[in-house]
């Protein structure tokens, strides 16, 4: 997405080791044109903590080195070796995202867990995007999807203003709309119809298929183009009930078999979190994930990591029924603060983009 989103660009700075003419991050001029925002953020995670803490959540920490880093298809992990003491090297990777290790604690029995963890994700940089940033993680034993909804709102109007800074933005009420709903709206495609079928959904959408363009090509191209941005404009909207070929780590709904149990939540003209009623069937979570892998094999060539076979014997053994999200703690504090760029909120923007 690009800067204008968000308005003017933000005053100069640039990432550490910045290039010739840009006067590096740590320089008392640009760190003092960040530190409002930064001074924000600050406050912003003690006040995500406290609202956590009042829930009777446990903030927990896990692993950022780790043996495989994810299954999502369309993240590109950073990779890392280990030294024993005897010299003996082993590949590790840093994590896309605490969700396999924290799901490891739910069959542990830690309960209701949250977690602002450092994740990493490579051939990644702009306005929104940071290769290394913070994500605000949390599961909840026992939640719905409406549940994690309503816990979700919360969280906005505990740790936000009631109106955004930049653009002036209520943060209620929040709007729900299912991905069908969306579709209908501003494609005028029946999208749940046409799954599988990318010539189908060009047709009902009116849009021109590229030349090797699969359904799922085309359903992201008409999310990202023509329905992302009228989302999150006027207040937080809940983007819910996504194609079941979407599900990632999500669940079908029984009412609805094609759907799954995912939302996804714009805010600010800006994707702000991902969300899931949990899958905990470690035999369709098998599939899925070698699914995903043959489909991660045809687009960069390689299996990259072995399959997490311990985290598929954590939930043979018994993950209870939760709801799951993450949420982009960098763009949150973008939204609470005014900024108009990520690596205005960071300390030491490090590998993000230079502004």
């Amino acid at each position: 997405m690009s800067n204008d989103v968000w308005g003017p660009s933000a005053p100069a700075c640039a990432p550490s080791g910045a290039a010739p003419g840009r006067t590096p991050a740590w320089h008392p001029e640009t760190f003092a044109a960040r530190l409002p925002f930064l001074r924000r953020r600050a406050l912003l995670a003690d006040s995500v903590r406290a609202f956590f803490r009042a829930r009777h959540y446990t903030e927990v920490e896990t692993p950022y080195a780790v043996p495989a880093p994810g299954e999502e298809v369309h993240l590109c992990a950073f990779e890392t070796r280990y030294r024993d003491t005897a010299g003996r090297a082993r590949k590790l990777w840093l994590h896309t995202s605490p969700e396999f290790a924290m799901k490891r604690l739910l069959v542990a029995g830690a309960g209701p867990i949250f977690q602002l963890a450092r994740v990493w994700r490579n051939e990644e940089g702009s306005a929104l995007h940071a290769p290394e940033f913070t994500m605000l993680e949390w599961y909840r034993p026992g939640a719905t999807l409406d549940q994690l909804i309503e816990e979700t709102a919360a969280l906005l109007a505990a740790v936000l203003p009631p109106r955004l800074p930049l653009r002036n933005i209520p943060i209620a009420p929040v709007e729900r709309m299912t991905v069908a709903e969306a579709f209908a709206r501003h494609t005028g495609a029946d999208v749940l119809a046409t799954e599988g079928d990318a010539a189908l959904l060009a047709a009902q959408s009116g849009a021109r298929l590229r030349a090797g363009e699969s359904w799922e090509d085309l359903f992201f191209r008409l999310l990202l183009e023509r329905i992302e941005p009228h989302l999150g404009r006027d207040g937080p909207t809940f983007l819910t009930h996504f194609p079941a070929s979407q599900a990632a780590l999500a669940r079908r709904d029984r009412a609805d078999p094609r759907v799954a149990l995912r939302y996804e939540l714009f805010l600010g003209g800006m994707e702000l979190a991902n969300a899931f009623e949990e899958l905990t069937d470690a035999k369709e979570q098998r599939a899925r994930f070698l699914a995903d892998r043959e489909r991660r094999r045809e687009l960069r060539g390689s299996e990259d990591w072995p399959l997490d076979e311990d985290f598929l014997d954590a939930l043979a053994h018994g993950m209870p029924a939760c709801s799951g999200i993450a949420l982009g703690f960098d763009r949150l504090a973008m939204l609470a603060s005014g900024a108009t760029d990520i690596a205005q909120v960071l300390w030491l923007p490090g590998l993000a983009r230079a502004i």
